[in-house]
């Protein structure tokens, strides 16, 4: 391995089907304010108590993109970590996040090509035990190797 390479990352060459890291976080009011005060997404579903109370939601919920940024760190600091570059994410969101929830963001490794460095990963966020973000994300992964 590269003396460059930060400790914990996985390398290409180090990459196996089927392995996984997550991340578990709670989800708190000022989390989802910093989002989106970064996203300019102001949308007050996720800032006004009074406003989402009357949505299909039926109370406040976290921006889906910040709950998808879960993922985005799993990738970049655990699997394969730094020195990740994302190549392309799919998103499907099941069912909301809202202030106070636990989230834990997983990922797997569900292909590997290693003569492009590419690594498909299964990703997904639970909350309870039920899935509330499901997708795919291919990354080219950190190599070892001097080319």
């Amino acid at each position: 391995m590269l003396d460059n390479l930060p400790r914990g990352t996985i390398t290409i060459e180090e990459i196996e089907m089927g392995m996984t890291r997550h991340l578990q976080k709670v989800v708190t009011d000022e989390d989802i304010e910093m989002f989106a005060q970064v996203s300019t997404d102001r949308n007050p579903v996720h800032l006004d108590d009074d406003y989402a109370q009357d949505t299909i939601f039926e109370g406040r919920i976290a921006h889906g993109m910040l709950t998808a940024g879960l993922i985005s760190a799993v990738i970049g600091e655990q699997l394969p970590g730094h020195g990740t570059v994302y190549m392309g994410q799919t998103l499907k969101f099941l069912g909301p996040v809202r202030p106070g929830d636990m989230v834990r963001a997983e990922v797997e490794v569900i292909g590997i090509d290693h003569a492009k460095r590419r690594v498909q990963l299964d990703c997904r966020c639970t909350v309870n035990g039920k899935k509330v973000l499901i997708g795919e994300a291919t990354v080219l992964a950190p190599s070892g190797k001097f080319d």
